[in-house]
């Protein structure tokens, strides 16, 4: 294991968790009609559960048992905050002290920029996961107790509430409506609004919660990637909300009033970047909602979070990359800050990974099953994007598909470059560099 880097530690981790719960949710007693489920959709349900996708074969709350809603929902908890943080806490609880290694992984786990502090961190983050998740707990009780009763309205609230700070997507409303999600709930503004904000809060990032705590709301303050992640969420929020209004005002949205709708809008620019909760049905969306919300899903959250996708941080390099060339700077600033040199760079390669996996897979589920173009990308940039909106019956697709969106999950919730670099072998450059020559570009 000392040999082992903190990302390939960090792969292992999530592996052994994915297989630990394909174990145990294709026990009998895992699911209501007492039949083994098999080991493809336990292995589907497993890696989107510890991925915090919420892509799922069955509905949760018709097919699995008590006992396979709390595995699901241990993976979400394990998945959401990283192995590692749980490993941690156990530490701290023995009060064995942190090694230099852990440290590191800890590091990798939550994308912080440097190692110092990082145990520090890692406490304020589960007294703050803990915190939020039961605040939300208590106030979705308020709504689910006289719908369901005490002991179940409870256990939902803890469900759900869960299940939207780690920006997974898995509910337990098919007791309601199978397959339903939020739409039952789709005029709550109580339900709406507490939902989103657990979102938002899990998919800033935990290293922006540090400096939101250290230096309260003087935004000048913060540090460049805090002010980067806050900005680039809120227009993450406001731009697509309008958009989705305008689009689906007479569609989606037309038996809604003009309050509702602007909520809507609100929760499904939110949820498309990263949760995979609904109020409304994807289905029903248009092409052009529908491909505002791949580009979303693509985007994801912020460093360090609950949440999948190629990160805010990366999207608003690659806007004041273009910026950059265009101005002919040579460098890349914000905020009256300037980046590093390598950085866009970066950004390229994880952008270019994403949709070069993203396209393919495209390809290989439409020659495989009858699904639409439209449906099969909406499909595969929520698995890449670890967001779980799906339009298509996932549970109707083949082993393939399943297997290949997967595969898709867990690539999205390490990181594509993450992954890459876990296996790659160091290549020594060579002596001699080549002589340059110029070619044309674009």
């Amino acid at each position: 294991m000392n040999k082992l880097s903190s990302i390939q530690v960090l792969v292992i981790g999530f592996v052994a968790i994915i297989t630990l719960g394909t174990i145990l949710l294709m026990m009998p007693f895992a699911t209501r009609d007492g039949e083994v489920t098999t080991l493809i959709n336990a292995f589907f349900t497993a890696t989107s559960a510890t991925c915090v996708t919420g892509l799922a074969v069955y509905d949760t709350y018709c097919h699995w048992t008590l006992f396979g809603q709390v595995t699901i929902l241990s993976m979400i908890q394990i998945g959401g905050l990283g192995f590692m943080s749980v490993a941690t806490l156990l530490s701290l609880a023995m009060r064995r002290k942190i090694s230099l290694k852990e440290r590191g992984i800890i590091q990798e786990a939550l994308n912080m920029p440097e190692i110092a502090g990082v145990v520090k961190i890692m406490k304020k983050v589960l007294f703050g996961t803990v915190l939020f998740e039961l605040l939300g707990a208590v106030i979705f009780s308020i709504r689910f107790v006289p719908i369901m009763g005490f002991a179940r309205g409870i256990y939902t609230a803890v469900f759900h509430s869960v299940s939207s700070f780690c920006n997974a997507g898995f509910d337990l409303f098919g007791r309601i409506e199978p397959g339903s999600s939020l739409e039952y709930f789709n005029s709550d503004v109580l339900i709406n609004v507490v939902t989103m904000a657990l979102i938002i809060i899990g998919g800033i990032g935990f290293y922006v919660w540090a400096d939101i705590r250290t230096n309260g709301l003087h935004f000048k303050k913060y540090k460049l990637h805090s002010k980067m992640v806050i900005s680039m969420t809120i227009a993450l929020i406001i731009i697509p909300a309008i958009i989705f209004f305008a689009l689906e005002r007479n569609h989606a949205y037309k038996d809604f009033s003009t309050p509702q709708a602007i909520m809507s809008a609100g929760f499904q620019s939110v949820t498309l970047r990263t949760a995979g909760f609904s109020t409304v049905a994807p289905a029903h969306l248009t092409d052009s909602s529908a491909l505002l919300g791949c580009v979303l899903m693509l985007i994801g959250g912020s460093p360090g979070s609950t949440a999948g996708g190629i990160k805010t941080t990366s999207f608003m390099i690659l806007i004041l990359g273009v910026f950059s060339i265009i101005s002919k700077r040579d460098s890349i600033t914000a905020f009256k800050r300037r980046l590093p040199h390598g950085y866009l760079s970066k950004v390229l390669a994880i952008l270019t990974m994403y949709l070069f996996f993203a396209l393919l897979s495209v390809g290989i589920i439409c020659a495989v099953d009858p699904i639409q173009l439209r449906e099969s990308l909406f499909q595969v940039f929520s698995a890449i994007g670890t967001v779980g909106v799906d339009m298509t019956d996932t549970g109707a697709l083949s082993n393939l598909p399943k297997i290949i969106l997967s595969i898709l999950m867990f690539f999205g919730r390490i990181g594509g470059l993450s992954l890459a670099l876990a296996f790659s072998r160091p290549v020594t450059a060579p002596p001699v560099k080549y002589p340059t020559e110029k070619i044309s570009v674009g």
